[in-house]
């Protein structure tokens, strides 16, 4: 890919990234938005029993924005600042601390990919998976918990 090329493309994936945390979009809220103004009950409360609440949705996001920075990296490992993996353990109480988290993973994660080498985005981080295939998932992966964080939220209008 040329270097101009590449710059862009560069370019598109923060956007895209910007476009599924916290900017302006079409397609509805953002994961940043879907949690505005929800508060620690809200974020606590489950569907039913076994199911993830909001509070467990926006700590595995912000796992997973850990590990995709932690693979763009080179896999060098860092501590997540919670207990586990994927599905993090998180207390009732610590909601606005899980948000912050959320919010830091989220800029550190943009700081990342702002330094790539434009040419980084076609290295393989993960088996087959590329650099930019990794950032297009993580984008489409604060989608997916966005629209779950709204579903959940409406479910609790109707209690």
């Amino acid at each position: 890919m040329a270097a101009p090329a590449a710059r862009v493309e560069l370019r598109s994936m923060l956007d895209l990234i910007d476009e599924a945390f916290d900017a302006r979009a079409w397609h509805g809220p953002t994961l940043r938005r879907a949690v505005s103004g929800v508060t620690p009950a809200q974020a606590a409360w489950r569907p039913a029993a076994g199911r993830h609440n909001i509070l467990e949705l926006v700590a595995h996001a912000a796992y997973w924005k850990h590990e995709v920075r932690r693979r763009l990296r080179g896999g060098r490992r860092e501590p997540f600042p919670l207990e586990g993996q994927n599905w993090v353990a998180v207390e009732n109480g610590s909601w606005q601390s899980v948000v912050r988290l959320l919010v830091d993973e989220h800029k550190a994660l943009r700081a990342t990919i702002a330094a790539l080498p434009p040419r980084a985005l076609a290295r393989r981080v993960r088996g087959r998976d590329t650099a930019a295939f990794t950032i297009r998932g993580i984008a489409a992966h604060d989608l997916y918990h966005a629209g779950q964080i709204q579903l959940l939220r409406r479910l609790q209008q109707g209690r």
